[in-house]
């Protein structure tokens, strides 16, 4: 049986009104493309794994941001991880507008093709999931993107001796409301606690 401890603690809980205190947030660039096959990217923090049948992932996205639309209209997308070595160039894409510059272009990161869709995967993202949309939610400010994984690229260099992703050689990093922050260090294991009866 596992038994709790119990923390002592003197720290007050304050209360405050409702607002996105979710945190960490994976940073995510998505890839779409204009009817033309023009690619651009998005950077988004509002992502996250909704479902694990069909492999499903879910997006947060202002009908405002020139992405919306695309995506909306071509239907597919292609969300890639960033490695923080890349922090930069992740932060130009999502406080400029495709609309008016070449993201690719400025931060010279380099597109390739998918195998499924048009979007481009990034190469310099080590893992890149290519996504066809299934639904758009309107919440309110944003809306949710269903996508699902048809096709998964991982770079080979991050892959441990069991075929797993090695995180750290990922190098991922978070959005922690208005800063990123890489991940430390592994602490436990799904399951753990029953593990160590």
């Amino acid at each position: 049986m596992l038994i709790l401890r119990r923390i002592k603690t003197c720290v007050m809980k304050i209360r405050k009104k409702p607002y996105t205190a979710l945190f960490p947030c994976p940073v995510v660039l998505t890839t779409c493309v204009d009817a033309k096959g023009t690619p651009n990217i998005i950077t988004l923090a509002w992502a996250g794994t909704v479902c694990s049948e069909p492999p499903t992932i879910g997006l947060g996205i202002r009908p405002s941001r020139y992405s919306h639309t695309l995506i909306k209209d071509a239907k597919e997308f292609v969300v890639n991880i960033p490695p923080s070595k890349i922090i930069e160039e992740t932060d130009y894409c999502g406080v400029n507008s495709g609309k008016y510059v070449d993201k690719f272009s400025e931060t010279n990161l380099t597109p390739e093709p998918a195998d499924k869709v048009k979007a481009p995967l990034i190469r310099e993202c080590p893992l890149n999931m290519e996504c066809t949309l299934k639904d758009v939610i309107s919440l309110g400010t944003h809306d949710l993107f269903l996508g699902e994984i048809v096709q998964v690229h991982i770079d080979e260099d991050i892959l441990d001796a069991k075929g797993h992703i090695d995180f750290k050689k990922a190098d991922p990093f978070v959005y922690n409301v208005g800063e990123y922050w890489n991940l430390n260090k592994k602490i436990g294991t799904y399951g753990y606690s029953k593990q160590n009866k």
